[in-house]
């Protein structure tokens, strides 16, 4: 099934609006959530409007880590996903997103990147 950011069909109280007055778009068209889990890093080139490109992360094992006491960061490896506050079933299923707690080598850090769409894992140390 595809993904669509077109205007719904439906109305908040469940009836039918009318049919499409146009054709539809390709501005509307959406993509699948990359949902980068925690592994051997794995990373998806998509060309989007614009003729720019995203990195989609869809593996990553390693994270450019910030310790804010020092101001230093260095990459260090994923080790787990402790905890995400954007679904807690990803937390299951080591899935990273924006504002995931994950396990380091240098202790737990919060994610700062946005790794489906940047390729890359950037993170806070706690």
């Amino acid at each position: 099934m595809g993904v669509s950011h077109a205007r719904s069909l439906t109305k908040p109280s469940g009836g039918k609006k009318k049919k499409y007055y146009r054709k539809r778009k390709k501005a509307w068209i959406g993509r699948e959530p990359a949902k980068t889990t925690v592994g051997e890093t794995k990373i998806k080139k998509v060309r989007v409007r614009g003729g720019n490109y995203k990195f989609k992360a869809l593996r990553i094992e390693y994270a450019n880590v910030l310790d804010p006491k020092t101001g230093k960061s260095q990459k260090v490896k994923i080790l787990n996903v402790k905890d995400n506050p954007a679904n807690r079933n990803f937390a299951r299923m080591n899935i990273i997103t924006k504002g995931a707690i994950i396990i380091t080598e240098i202790g737990e850090a919060k994610v700062t990147s946005r790794p489906g769409q940047e390729g890359i894992v950037n993170a806070v140390l706690l």
